[in-house]
């Protein structure tokens, strides 16, 4: 009925379309042309000279808040077990996590991704207890376990209510005591890792990585090997590595018990000889890594990947270990180099000259010497113009002096910041672990802030001066090598080396 109704409108549409083309053409009259009016004289804006005297005043901004840095307690059980613990009542709730000073620069060499499959392992099943039933235990609890690893160590733990921290630590414990490490757990956390690494081989940030650790330390250095191992690396691995990594390296003298949020110190003390008294084991705390030295000299390397329409251009050398003296001013002459945007290589890369949308610059100490690192993502046909600009600007920080705006600036920035890295109680957790793997002072945050606000416009030139030579920071660059070569090569930088990517990475786009 409803496609009869429409076919009948449309037909007499069609009708009457059809009798309006039939109407005889009326006859055509002639109209005389208007004369045209005189053209009004133009006329120029005027600003409006009405406005209140505020507007052309504006606000002053006010105070800041007030900065608020926690505090870290720390106790030590008689078996050697570390306890930290940092205060924050306001909800109740608790973070828990056992943080491991094992990471990711334990792996031997050639088996990189070891210490990170290791630690997932762990949640694969504990006790009694299989990965399934593992996770539910957890969940009846509301929370979740987590694994995290790094350079200088790794966590284990989850955040719950606080009446339920009694039986969350229970779990813990038997994952740190009594881990099962069987081999169907290990295939599975191994298939995991490969599936991400066939996805991570091929992307040109990892690539960046993987090869700035090589170039920086070399692969026989424990900082020397990417975290996540590679495709070839992580294939090789097998349950007794990694049941020879954990027994090397577990044991309460080398871990501590992280309680951060509505606890007291008093309380996790006695949580932790309730649930971790009884642990035993040799296993001490890793040596500090090495001290590196530099090359005397630049280092050009590029990973090839063609079809790639950015380049990544990362610079950087060996730096400094945590609790360095060099060290706020290091963090502040970075910053004022590429560590926010207002900074100077964002604002000549991006602003300037339109070759990127961002770039960066950090300084990462570590318990060793950590990377000072400058890095941005730009467009592939000015990948040397854009790698001039990195030049040009480290230059800069030699022979252009450093403000006073330049240097607040950058105060503010990494001072207003601090706060950020406390907001919850696992990023306090994750805080106190850093004090703990970095081997600083509890007090360490406040030092900080203490210390970046005296530092001089002096101070901080001097140190850029010493550690952004741009002769001595290498290179590594990330892109399609018919573009990258015919344009890095007539710069006279010295000789590209080209480092293939690693095998199993995704293959090359195409053209």
């Amino acid at each position: 009925m409803r496609r009869a109704l429409v076919a009948a409108v449309l037909a007499l549409c069609a009708c009457a379309t059809t009798a309006e083309q039939q109407k005889p053409a009326e006859p055509e009259q002639k109209v005389e042309p208007a004369a045209k009016p005189a053209p009004a004289e133009a006329k120029t804006a005027q600003p409006p000279t009405d406005i209140e005297p505020w507007r052309a005043q504006p606000p002053k901004p006010g105070p800041s808040p007030e900065l608020v840095i926690p505090t870290f307690q720390k106790a030590v059980l008689p078996n050697g077990l570390t306890v930290l613990v940092s205060e924050r009542h306001d909800l109740p709730l608790v973070s828990l996590a056992v943080a491991f000073s094992a990471g990711t620069a334990q792996d031997p060499e050639g088996k990189a991704g070891l210490a990170d499959l290791t630690y997932r392992l762990l949640l694969e099943g504990a006790g009694k207890r299989d990965a399934i039933a593992l996770e539910e235990a957890f969940s009846d609890l509301g929370g979740q376990p987590y694994t995290q690893t790094r350079a200088d160590g790794a966590l284990v733990g989850t955040r719950v209510l606080t009446r339920n921290a009694p039986r969350a630590l229970e779990l813990l414990s038997d994952i740190a005591l009594h881990p099962q490490m069987k081999q169907a757990g290990f295939e599975l956390k191994k298939k995991q890792m490969l599936d991400t690494l066939a996805q991570l081989a091929g992307d040109p940030t990892w690539l960046a990585q993987w090869a700035f650790a090589q170039e920086l330390y070399g692969t026989n250095h424990p900082y020397g090997q990417i975290g996540s191992g590679t495709p070839e690396s992580v294939s090789a691995l097998t349950l007794k590595d990694a049941r020879d990594f954990w027994a090397k390296w577990s044991g309460p003298k080398g871990a501590a018990l992280v309680v951060t949020g509505d606890v007291t110190l008093d309380q996790a003390k006695q949580w932790a000889a309730k649930y971790f008294g009884k642990w035993k084991g040799k296993a001490a705390r890793p040596p500090v890594p090495p001290a590196v030295q530099p090359d005397a000299t630049r280092q050009l390397v590029l990973v090839p990947k063609a079809g790639l329409v950015q380049t990544i251009v990362a610079m950087g050398r060996v730096a400094i270990p945590s609790g360095h003296p060099d060290e706020p001013a290091l963090q502040l002459a970075s910053t004022i180099f590429g560590g926010f945007f207002g900074s100077r290589l964002n604002m000549n890369l991006r602003e300037a000259k339109g070759y990127s949308y961002g770039a960066y610059a950090y300084v990462d100490p570590r318990r060793g010497e950590g990377p000072l690192v400058a890095s941005s993502k730009v467009r592939a046909d000015v990948t040397g113009p854009a790698l001039q600009v990195f030049l040009e600007e480290l230059k800069g920080l030699q022979v252009r002096p450093i403000t006073d705006d330049e240097l607040s600036a950058a105060r503010e920035g990494l001072i207003q910041s601090l706060p950020g890295s406390f907001a919850t109680v696992e990023d306090l957790t994750r805080a106190a672990a850093g004090l703990y793997w970095e081997d600083k002072a509890l007090d360490h945050y406040q030092q900080l802030v203490t210390k970046l606000e005296a530092a001089t416009s002096a101070q901080v030139q001097q140190v850029a001066e010493k550690y952004f030579n741009p002769v001595l920071l290498d290179v590594v660059l990330v892109g399609d090598p018919d573009l990258v070569t015919k344009q890095v090569q007539p710069l006279g930088l010295g000789e590209l080396v080209v480092r293939q990517p690693p095998k199993g990475a995704a293959p090359a786009a195409k053209k």
